[in-house]
């Protein structure tokens, strides 16, 4: 058994050490808004905090989380109410919507590093994410209007 905490809660899970991260949290943990894409870390859908930090958890492994704090798209906010989470809402920005919780959980770490990012910031911290449906300027938009409205809290 392998302990792990997601969403500052305890989780016991019986998976081999090598496990990605992403299998553990969709299918132990039963949160499922992580996504899986492409599984070798180039769309970002499944991108999560590890201890604070981004992290593709399509190709980490489980033991690289043991010890850590994982947060989720879901542990965000019990209620979508994250500042990034609203302005998403507001902006509209999804259409299909299944790389966003990869956005999100980017844009979150984008604007802890960066208050009041430039359009250029912003390009440059969401490059890695794959919008099959192309929202990149709502993306930037809601990313702005965040950053307005207090950020990464």
């Amino acid at each position: 058994m392998t302990r792990l905490s997601v969403n500052r809660k305890a989780y016991e899970v019986e998976a081999d050490p090598n496990t990605p991260l992403l299998w553990v949290i969709r299918d132990d943990c039963g949160l499922t808004g992580t996504k899986f894409g492409c599984g070798v870390a180039q769309c970002g859908s499944c991108t999560v905090h590890l201890d604070g930090e981004a992290r593709r958890s399509c190709v980490t492994p489980l033991k690289a989380a043991v010890g850590k704090e994982v947060t989720t798209i879901e542990g965000l906010s019990p209620d979508s109410t994250h500042a990034l989470q609203k302005a998403w809402i507001e902006v509209d920005v999804p259409q299909c919507g299944y790389c966003q919780s990869g956005q999100i959980m980017s844009a979150v770490i984008l604007l802890k590093e960066n208050k009041k990012p430039t359009d250029a910031d912003i390009d440059a911290a969401m490059s890695g994410i794959v919008c099959r449906c192309g929202t990149y300027n709502r993306i930037r938009d809601a990313i702005k209007k965040a950053a307005m409205n207090g950020g990464a809290k």
